[in-house]
């Protein structure tokens, strides 16, 4: 049978399927994609905690678009930046970054298309993502966005697990633990 993991989000539950992401590691996994209700209720939270003053979501390939999106339209911010995780043959001048994030057995890398990047020039950006676990993902957006010129003025997530529970540059809706394996 496959142990789950009761998530509560406000008034929403969801069973979380445990994965085994490592020998020793299993996590809940929280996938927003095509979880509509969710990200509706966690964007109307979330934007309860953007900072007044800023210019951009940026967000990261792909799970957190959908959160992006209706943060955008709730802040009434027409566009919003996403970080590939590969270069696209349409874009021009990326810029690339390694990353490490505790969901990849792979290496990968994050790409701001050089186009963005012109947009975010000496702007006030806010980071959106559906989890924040090692802060890998997260530390290398915020390079990649300072490369290009912009500050970084939030770090927002509906999830923190791990480490990132306890981090205080990043505001968060729930707490989604890491289940260590014996």
């Amino acid at each position: 049978m496959l142990k789950t993991y009761q998530l509560k989000i406000g008034p929403l539950t969801r069973q979380l399927p445990i994965v085994q992401i490592s020998q020793d590691l299993a996590i809940a996994s929280f996938v927003l994609l095509g979880d509509a209700e969710l990200t509706d209720y966690a964007a109307a939270e979330l934007v309860k905690l953007i900072p007044a003053d800023f210019d951009y979501l940026v967000t990261l390939e792909s799970k957190g678009i959908p959160l992006a999106q209706e943060l955008s339209r709730l802040t009434n911010h027409p566009q919003f930046v996403v970080l590939r995780k590969s270069t696209k043959d349409y874009m021009r001048a990326p810029i690339k970054l390694p990353v490490n994030a505790i969901t990849t057995s792979k290496p990968q890398e994050l790409v701001l298309d050089g186009a963005d990047a012109d947009r975010l020039v000496a702007k006030r950006v806010v980071i959106v993502d559906d989890v924040i676990s090692s802060g890998g993902s997260l530390t290398t957006a915020r390079t990649l966005i300072e490369q290009a010129g912009a500050t970084v003025v939030g770090q927002l997530a509906i999830l923190a697990e791990g480490g990132a529970v306890s981090r205080d540059d990043i505001r968060y809706l729930a707490e989604l633990p890491l289940f260590p394996l014996d």
